[in-house]
């Protein structure tokens, strides 16, 4: 009789380690498996943003007048950043764009106007995050001179550019953030306002990498009786400036607001008797340098 074979044949299945592994879809710009979407749920990609209150946990706190909520980056950052991308805020504020930065691995570049703001951000990180993570710039973010301060930072940080822009400018003139000249909120009028945020956008612009995105928060404001749609004419000028608007995201503010009567019997009698509506929406609008 012949002898059998018995010699087994060597094919992928019972070889693992011969599996060519296949990398993730991903876009550019970010870390989601295209492929595994639908792990992604906690991913917003409607235009209509509800948040029940203000995430206050991993370094966060309500303790600044007019930041805005942690959930909103944490949003733009999964969707438009990559680990390790370093993100630019050219109205630093109490931190919150930095602060999420580090939670979710990325690095940040802050500007702030007021340097007892700056010196209050820094108390919230490690002297290492002050070097590895988090870069603050006390400096008014509408001077053309800022982008020689941002790329200093950037060439520590080995960076050539950033690769997101976030815009949280204030509303005109609704809050008084400092007594400085410079400051947004102390313009003149509201075409002033206009004129400074649009060299600041330009100046963050110039900063951002080509084909990335920025994120412009803001809301509108009633002036003498008038709606100031502050949202649409900033959006305008970011246009102006080369940016592609890739979307309008209306977020629900209410629930998020800590002003002292906003939602009392007073302000339905001011809206019946001067013909307005109690805001409790502002925008998110996104953009992408093309």
């Amino acid at each position: 009789m012949g002898k059998t074979n018995t010699k087994k044949k060597i094919t992928i299945e019972n070889r693992p380690e011969l599996h060519i592994a296949k990398s993730p879809v991903t876009k550019p710009y970010n870390d989601i498996e295209l492929d595994n979407w639908k792990n992604y749920s906690h991913i917003k990609t409607d235009t209509w943003w509800e948040f029940a209150s203000r995430d206050n946990t991993n370094g966060h706190s309500n303790d600044y007048h007019g930041n805005y909520i942690p959930q909103i980056a944490q949003q733009l950052y999964e969707r438009y950043t990559k680990k390790g991308d370093v993100v630019l805020d050219l109205f630093l504020g109490s931190g919150t764009s930095a602060i999420e930065a580090v939670n979710m691995n990325r690095r940040c570049i802050g500007v702030e106007l007021k340097q007892e703001q700056v010196d209050i951000v820094k108390n919230k990180f490690s002297q290492k995050e002050l070097v590895t993570d988090v870069r603050l710039i006390c400096s008014d973010s509408s001077n053309k001179n800022v982008t020689e301060k941002i790329q200093a930072e950037l060439d520590i940080l080995r960076e050539n550019k950033v690769q997101f822009l976030m815009l949280h400018p204030p509303y005109d003139d609704i809050i008084k953030f400092s007594d400085k000249k410079e400051d947004l909120s102390n313009c003149k009028n509201t075409d002033e306002f206009y004129a400074l945020f649009k060299q600041t956008a330009q100046n963050g612009y110039d900063m951002l990498e080509k084909g990335r995105y920025a994120a412009l928060i803001i809301g509108d404001e009633y002036k003498k009786g008038e709606l100031i749609m502050l949202g649409f004419e900033c959006a305008k000028r970011m246009q102006e400036i080369g940016f592609k608007t890739k979307a309008c995201i209306v977020k629900n503010i209410e629930g998020n607001e800590r002003v002292k009567g906003k939602t009392a019997n007073l302000w339905r009698y001011r809206a019946l008797n001067g013909g307005f509506y109690i805001f409790k929406h502002e925008y998110i609008y996104v953009f992408q340098k093309v």
